[in-house]
């Protein structure tokens, strides 16, 4: 049997709530420590760990004192992107001085803001000399993984590989302001969500009897838009909602991405991943969808398509909430209800393998290397959306490249301007 772990969280956000409710489904550890920047944040969350009887955190002030504490055993980072790199030598310097020890480090995807980010964040963990995992839950979600397996075992097994796959992930938006600002986050929706999209993307033209490393990435296209949020009437509610934060009119982050990676399997055959997002959808909520082709088989998914359905009639009102799915825009019609969010979106999946891999002293799979990695793919998209063209992968430039969403330079009509005209 494996040692039953502590883990402590730095953050205290939506996200890391989303975590203590699927922690209910992991066995190899307790949640015993909460660091944020908001303590009545970290009360909070605390307090959800409590009615969902998944530990008794201690609430600290700063991440050195959690990692002293001999009952936390690992970290999950959960804190904004801006602050990875500051977190991870604090981290490091906690652990070189003795102040206590960890046998692993878990951080949320995307892993950093652009690829030099991603590269140090890699090196700090390296330094630090523990284990390692990149949360990318939707590579958990048991439709991909039940999925990838069949897909694979019958239909590639029979007819080969598969040569086509089609990821989106689409909302209407995200909670806190610091997502929409390019500057702190790195990028709109293709940095926040397209990472998504990208690794289940790969993670489905793999064969699961091969390293990771046999699918190559040869090119990417992408194109990047602000299609919603820089109309003045939604720019304007933006900016009420955030409190002036936000202003999308003069400095706008993409609202909608789509990309085009060209990959080439150790058989020397092309595969391609179509991939889109968006913060611009309107529906029930949060809809993630995946297709995969191969030459005598198709796969797909839609996490809109659920098992149970709810109809509210016009008479029947109430205040408005996300009781039903994640970034839920309605409370009347036929809603369709996700019956348990964290296990459908890959979450307990994913925390129930790191902690095990943690506990029993392995390296899991998805490490940060595969945070670096997406992270290319990511910054390559936005470099060929830039540029507006096809580029061959990894382009020149791209280890010191940052977008101009993050550098507050982009504007949305960069989407049409620069186009020559038709003959």
């Amino acid at each position: 049997m494996s040692k039953r772990i502590g883990v402590g969280f730095i953050g205290a956000g939506f996200i890391t709530n989303f975590h203590i409710q699927s922690w209910i489904g992991v066995r190899d550890a307790d949640i015993t420590g909460i660091v944020s920047r908001t303590r009545a944040h970290a009360e909070s969350a605390a307090g959800n760990c409590r009615k969902y009887k998944v530990g008794d955190p201690r609430v600290y002030d700063n991440v050195t004192d959690m990692i002293a504490d001999p009952n936390v055993d690992a970290l999950w980072i959960c804190a904004p992107n801006y602050v990875r790199i500051q977190l991870m030598e604090e981290i490091v310097a906690a652990l070189k001085s003795g102040r206590g020890k960890l046998i692993g480090i878990a951080c949320e995807k995307p892993l950093a803001r652009n690829v030099a980010e991603a590269k140090r964040m890699l090196e700090l963990v390296q330094e630090a000399g523990v284990l390692h995992g990149y949360l990318e839950n939707q590579v958990f979600a048991p439709c991909i993984t039940r999925g990838r397996d069949i897909l694979w075992r019958r239909g590639a097994a029979v007819s080969g590989a598969p040569y086509l796959t089609r990821c989106a992930e689409e909302h209407s938006g995200p909670h806190e302001p610091w997502f929409w600002q390019g500057e702190q986050q790195g990028g709109g929706v293709l940095n926040d969500m397209l990472c998504h999209s990208i690794e289940v993307a790969r993670l489905l033209l793999t064969d699961p009897a091969k390293p990771s490393s046999s699918l190559v990435p040869k090119a990417v296209a992408a194109e990047i838009g602000c299609l919603k949020w820089s109309r003045p009437e939604y720019a304007e509610i933006l900016k009420n909602n955030s409190g002036g934060q936000l202003d999308y009119l003069n400095h706008p982050s993409e609202d909608y991405a789509r990309a085009t990676v060209t990959f080439e399997d150790d058989e020397g055959r092309a595969c391609i991943a179509e991939v889109s997002t968006s913060w611009s959808f309107v529906g029930a909520g949060l809809r993630l969808t995946y297709e995969v082709m191969g030459p005598e088989y198709n796969m797909q998914s839609n996490s809109l398509n659920t098992e149970l359905n709810v109809f509210l009639s016009r008479k029947v009102t109430g205040s408005e909430g996300e009781d039903l799915v994640e970034k839920q825009n309605a409370e009347q019609g036929l809603m369709p209800v996700v019956s348990d969010e964290p296990v459908a979106y890959g979450y307990t999946e994913q925390n129930r393998q790191m902690a095990r891999c943690f506990a029993e002293g392995r390296q899991p799979e998805q490490g940060f290397e595969n945070g670096v990695l997406v992270m290319q793919l990511l910054m390559s998209a936005y470099m060929a959306a830039e540029q507006n063209k096809k580029l061959s992968f990894p382009p020149r430039g791209l280890e010191r490249f940052v977008p101009k969403v993050a550098l507050g330079t982009w504007k949305a009509r960069d989407l049409v301007e620069g186009l020559e005209p038709e003959d």
